[in-house]
């Protein structure tokens, strides 16, 4: 049990828009957006806050969708959970999109037992008919289940006496770990009886088996700077005995990792028709109305390119009232610096320097960029937030692929209109590290709001 005053730390990962940002903002009470910028949780999110005497530290792990890939963000997420000492992982989920989401519930699971859910959304799941079975999910995994609408902070209160009693020790943690085929679970525990002495500590044996047999780069790549020569040698020799044991059962490395992947997604499925009641037939007339609306070829593309236009004629007709009162304010302000500084008898080089340098810089940044930035944002946020942005990803991406690139540049070319610093650093959610680079340098090309040609904002009223 902790005594008061120690420190706990906590792991907060989730898919990407299930209300990650909102929980962790609920928990550690940051005035952190919360909405999905591209790539605006690439790097972890770190907040604190105490409860009942203990000092509470909260990683908000990226957005993703499960830990199989090489990506920036399932690297960040896997390194942490492999390596940081957590005492809580705490995993949100929608509620709308549970089965979905039980994958990489189920990944994480492989790699440390003590997980709580918080089923998040339930306030949406109730619009659309759809109802969850908390203890019934809870029984299914063996881990705590709370359910949440993070956004009114309602289940936030039980959240967190649910943290208190998991670092106390006075929840057990039992989780029902996926299993797999006899050939694999036999090859699995062969291998850790074999390489059970050099196992890092921290890291669970079975996922470190699991990891090795599929010979994961980032992952033997990790476990370097945790064993010495002689250990990792004898890993490595280990490895190949057991992909020759794979081969004699008729399984290699790609079909080892594909039958996991499969497993996974099997059970997520047979799991959430246990646990979710099915939504009304009404809304998933709607729901495939508006499914084939956004992603039909015939639709899709023109829908799309439709919202991206509204949302640039707001941004620059809107822009153009706030810039013009600004301009005004600031000429007023730039004549009475003016005044000012003769009145103070300053040199011609300082005056230079301060108002016609500092000031009108200064002012034409504030007054020309500042209003399409606070209009466009927020704009493109919630085309994020209705989950539109994915779908222009998919539509875009054989057209990028034909140019090299990835159909995600689509989301940091449209971000980059906005700003070209937040564009390019948006390049991060790009996996592939070419067309990452492509997508970096590129971008700088997208003339953003500083870049427009001032006439066009003058012109579109």
């Amino acid at each position: 049990m902790l005594k008061k005053g120690s420190e706990i730390v906590i792991g907060l990962a989730g898919n990407p828009n299930t209300g990650k940002s909102t929980v962790f903002n609920c928990l550690t009470g940051l005035k952190q957006h919360t909405g999905n910028w591209s790539g605006k949780t690439v790097t972890n999110a770190k907040g604190n806050f105490v409860l009942e005497d203990m000092h509470c530290v909260v990683y908000d792990l990226p957005g993703i969708y499960s830990l199989f890939s090489d990506s920036a963000e399932e690297c960040c997420a896997k390194e942490f959970i492999c390596s940081a000492k957590t005492d809580v992982m705490l995993i949100v989920l929608d509620a709308t999109s549970l089965e979905r989401n039980l994958t990489l519930v189920l990944h994480i699971l492989e790699l440390t037992e003590r997980v709580i859910l918080c089923v998040n959304l339930m306030d949406e799941a109730k619009k659309k008919g759809i109802i969850v079975d908390d203890k019934k999910l809870e029984k299914e995994l063996g881990i705590p289940v709370i359910c949440t609408s993070a956004r009114s902070g309602k289940g936030i209160e039980e959240l967190k006496k649910m943290i208190v009693s998991a670092v106390n020790n006075k929840v057990s943690f039992s989780p029902n770990k996926t299993v797999f085929s006899h050939e694999i679970e036999e090859i699995c525990n062969d291998f850790i009886k074999q390489t059970e002495h050099i196992i890092p500590e921290g890291i669970d044996r079975r996922y470190f088996a699991m990891e090795v047999l599929e010979g994961d780069e980032w992952f033997l790549n990790m476990i370097c700077g945790k064993l010495d020569d002689i250990q990792m040698a004898e890993v490595l020799a280990r490895e190949e005995y057991a992909e020759h044991f794979l081969e004699q059962s008729g399984y290699t490395r790609e079909k080892l990792k594909e039958e996991r992947t499969i497993t996974f997604l099997e059970r997520g499925q047979c799991i959430a028709k246990e646990v979710v009641t099915e939504k009304t037939e009404q809304a998933k007339k709607r729901e495939r109305f508006l499914d084939n609306l956004f992603l039909s070829k015939k639709t899709g593309i023109p829908v799309m390119i439709a919202l991206l236009g509204i949302v640039f004629w707001i941004t620059i007709a809107g822009a153009n009232i706030p810039s013009n009162l600004l301009m005004e304010l600031f000429c007023d302000m730039g004549e009475k610096l003016g005044i000012f500084l003769k009145w103070c008898a300053v040199p011609d080089w300082f005056y230079g320097i301060v108002k016609d340098g500092i000031f009108l810089t200064v002012s034409w940044v504030v007054a020309v960029m500042l209003p399409p930035m606070a209009i466009f944002f927020p704009l493109f946020t919630l085309l994020e937030d209705f989950g539109l942005l994915p779908r222009i990803a998919f539509h875009m991406d054989g057209l990028f692929q034909k140019a090299h690139a990835h159909g995600k540049q689509a989301l940091t070319m449209c971000m980059g209109f906005g700003c070209n610093s937040a564009g390019v650093t948006a390049c991060r959610i790009i996996d592939s590290p070419r067309e990452r680079l492509i997508a970096i340098i590129t971008n700088n090309f997208v003339p953003c709001n500083g870049r427009l040609p001032q006439p066009l904002s003058g012109k579109i009223t």
